[in-house]
C-alpha cells in the first residue's frame, strides 16, 4: 500500500531554509545532493509510518513520529517530524536539524 504525504507549510519552509543554508555554506552541488537525500527520506515514508527506522515520539506530542533523513548511505543531520493524518495519509509537520530541541519546535 502506498501512503500519501501532505507537507505542512512549515515543513516546506523548513526544507527551503535547509537547502538555502546548505547552498550558502557548501555550494550548489551539495545543496542538490542534500535535496535528493531529503527526497529519498520523504519517499521512504510512502511505504507507511511503521517502517523500521521511524521513532515514535509521544514524549513530544502524542502521535508524533520522526524519521532521520540519512538514507542508503547518504548522510543527513535532519529529522522529518510527522503524524498519521488519516487513512493512508502522512502529515509532514517539520524538517528539523538533529541539534534542535524537538519539543520547542513542534507545537503541543
Amino acid at each position: 500500500m502506498v501512503w500519501t504525504l501532505r507537507l505542512a507549510a512549515q515543513a516546506e519552509q523548513d526544507m527551503t531554509a535547509v537547502l538555502a543554508w546548505t547552498h550558502e555554506h557548501f555550494g550548489g552541488q551539495q545543496a542538490r545532493t542534500y535535496a535528493e537525500t531529503l527526497s529519498l527520506a520523504l519517499t521512504s515514508l510512502m511505504d507507511g509510518p511503521d517502517i523500521i527506522v521511524v521513532t515514535p515520539r509521544d514524549d513530544i506530542v502524542r502521535g508524533i513520529r520522526t524519521l532521520h533523513v540519512a538514507r542508503n548511505g547518504c548522510r543527513g543531520r535532519h529529522f522529518i517530524v510527522f503524524r498519521i493524518g488519516g487513512e493512508n495519509l502522512i502529515d509532514v509537520l517539520r524538517v528539523l536539524h538533529d541539534s534542535m530541541e524537538l519539543p520547542r519546535h513542534v507545537g503541543r
